[in-house]
């Protein structure tokens, strides 16, 4: 397994308390690049640096701007870090932006850090003692509790040295990041290179890429658009790969600097599906006196990006300051973000950080979002991203758990997950659509549940013949995966549990016989409709002609209706399972792809308009088309008079 053993360090404080400063006296790169920056003094945009270590690897800096009115470019910087550097100015103390990025870089979820007290040569050692009590005190709560404190002088070089070492020590004992899940880039900073084209900066978030991969699978997101990596530098220096972990500079083919913003993401195409609805576990700071109920508007920082959405309580009808919820965030536009992001929201007016929290679902439903299954939903998904492993969530999807969802979930591959016992994966057969895991005891209800309405429809018709798949899974679980239905049909198949003639499934038992009296009779009506083809004789018709009674001849045709062999349009008047199929073959011709009128499916069978609706009526009865205004349309994923079922149902 590849990882990297590189660190990013952030830093957060008030501006104008030296940070830009003590990134260059610790690298000697002057990360304000703008010249706005250098004659003012301040930072204004994201700035960048490295630093080698002794075992080879790079030691990077993000610098971020510390005004006010620049904290959602100080998110987008803070964001991906794995160190936070907390600078206060000796001179000036703790001022509001060191309380906010305080609150951000928890939020954001970090775990490490220390406390820098800069420009030390202007406060004498009482203040600067009494200054290190009020800095513990406020982060009594925090990530930061029991950092080091170090005092420094970025001019004179006081206390650099001691800093540097403690950075390149927690440098080389960091937790390496494993780069084996999905690749992912938070794009921040895009840029042309004269002789080169376009180049974008961010941190990868997980995953890894290399230059020679096959990068088919990579995207520009959320305008999912394919993307070719024509070099790599990592950490400021040329590299075949870019890992989880490294600030990165990709340098692209075929898109313009233009087409590509901050926020957006460099992507294995599995990561996301762009959404306007993202549930989440919100929590609130304590300072303030903020209370959101439903849709009070807010900006969102999440990754590089951000955003304006609405908030829509979940797990309760106000959301107060210090308080923390479930939530569903509504955005404006669709937003690329997977389960276990962390985000910043501000207030409306974009002037104060109220809170933050981390995403649970990116896909989230607009309906019954309040309902106790949802919530119940959403704490089995939070246990997940807690490390308690994935048997709460499965006990939580009747329909189990499809390989996308998976991949999102988890950002890796699925078959590398640790599965609870009591589950399993299901396909389809000879299908090529993604696996499904689940719960075993879902997996059976599933099948219970199939045999019963099965059961109450035999009861109900008891002439029918069975039920067609799509049908059925109307009936069952309209919402489940085709891999878990078309698994469970098989499933049931393979156990002897259900049957299938032609389309239709049916339980085992539900079965006809004939005597040989009966088979005789039933061959000539067989023989009739099957002469007739698309206007076969009706009831009365066929007893006289075969010297019949007509109660004798709707017997047989319900007992050959359920066996599959005709076809009863209408009352009394049964096609041939032969012309059934051309009828159907027809007709999905014709409706490609926006549906067809009844005149014309007339006119292609030069039948009258009485008989034609009479058919068009009945593949509509048994789910194959439905009816949209004056048009016939053939039902998404309908199968059922396609070859394959043909095949299946000679098989069994």
């Amino acid at each position: 397994m590849e990882s990297s053993a590189s660190m990013i360090v952030g830093t957060a404080g008030h501006i104008d308390h030296g940070k830009t400063a003590l990134v260059r006296a610790l690298t000697g790169v002057n990360t304000d690049r703008l010249d706005d920056e250098k004659q003012r003094g301040i930072t204004i945009t994201l700035g960048y640096a490295y630093t080698p270590l002794v075992n080879g690897d790079v030691l990077g800096f993000v610098d971020v701007p510390g005004h006010e009115n620049l904290v959602h470019t100080m998110v987008a910087g803070a964001t991906g870090i794995d160190y936070a550097l907390l600078v206060v100015a000796a001179d000036d103390g703790i001022m509001p932006q060191t309380h906010e990025h305080v609150a951000i870089l928890s939020l954001l979820g970090l775990k490490r850090g220390s406390v820098v007290i800069n420009k030390a040569d202007r406060a004498d050692p009482e203040a600067i003692q009494q200054l290190k009590n009020d800095l513990q005190q406020l982060l009594q709560h925090t990530f930061l509790a029991d950092a080091l404190y170090f005092e420094t002088d970025s001019l004179s070089g006081q206390g650099i040295e001691a800093l540097k070492a403690h950075l390149e020590d927690q440098a080389m004992a960091v937790a390496q990041r494993h780069s084996q899940g999905l690749f992912r880039l938070a794009v921040d900073r895009v840029f042309t290179l004269e002789g080169q084209g376009t180049v974008l900066t961010g941190t990868v978030h997980s995953g890894q890429i290399a230059v020679q991969d096959d990068q088919s699978h990579l995207r520009l997101m959320p305008q999912n658009k394919a993307v070719r990596i024509r070099s790599i530098h990592a950490q400021n220096t040329p590299s075949p790969v870019a890992k989880a972990g490294q600030r990165c500079a990709l340098n692209i083919a075929g898109i313009a600097k233009e087409e590509i913003e901050r926020g957006n993401w460099i992507a294995d195409s599995r990561c996301f599906v762009p959404s306007t609805h993202i549930d989440v576990r919100l929590e609130l700071l304590a300072y303030g006196d903020t209370t959101l109920k439903t849709w009070t508007p807010v900006h969102v920082h999440v990754g590089a990006a951000h955003y304006v959405a609405h908030v829509v309580p979940l797990s309760q009808d106000l959301i107060r300051s210090n308080q923390t919820a479930f939530a569903q965030l509504v955005f404006d536009e669709p937003v690329c973000v997977m389960p276990g992001d962390r985000f910043i929201v501000r207030n409306a007016q974009a002037k104060l950080t109220i809170g933050g929290g981390q995403v649970l679902d990116a896909n989230a439903p607009d309906r019954k979002r309040r309902s106790l299954a949802r919530l119940a939903w959403l704490d089995a998904v939070e246990t997940y991203l807690d490390g308690k492993g994935i048997a709460p969530l499965l006990r939580q999807a009747p329909y189990g758990l499809d390989q996308s969802f998976l991949h999102r979930l988890t950002a890796t591959e699925p078959t590398q997950l640790e599965l609870p016992a009591e589950s399993l994966w299901v396909s389809a057969p000879r299908s090529s659509t993604a696996q499904v895991l689940i719960h075993n005891n879902a997996w059976e209800q599933l099948l219970a549940r199939i045999e019963t309405v099965l059961a109450e429809t035999h009861e109900r018709y008891p002439d029918e013949p069975g039920v067609e798949a799509a049908r059925l899974r109307r009936m069952v679980a309209p919402r489940a995966p085709d891999s878990l239905w078309f698994g469970a049909l098989h499933e049931l198949l393979q156990r002897q549990r259900l049957a299938l003639n032609g389309p239709w499934y049916r339980l085992s038992g539900h079965t006809v016989s004939f005597s040989p009296k009966e088979e005789a009779i039933a061959l000539q009506l067989i023989r009739l409709c099957h002469e007739g083809r698309y206007n076969p004789p009706w009831v009365r018709d066929m007893a006289q002609t075969l010297e019949v009674p007509e109660d004798e001849l709707r017997a047989l045709g319900r007992k050959l209706v359920r066996q599959g062999v005709v076809y009863q349009v209408v009352r009394d008047l049964y096609y041939h399972r032969d012309a059934i199929l051309e009828l159907a073959a027809r007709l999905a011709e014709l409706a490609e792809p926006n549906g067809v009128k009844a005149a014309e499916f007339r006119d292609s069978l030069a039948l009258g308009r009485k008989r034609t609706i009479q058919i068009l009526e009945f593949f509509e009865r048994i789910g194959y088309t439905r009816r949209l205004r004056d048009k016939h349309l053939i039902r998404p994923g309908n199968t059922v008079f396609n070859q394959t079922t043909l095949e299946r149902g000679l098989d069994s």
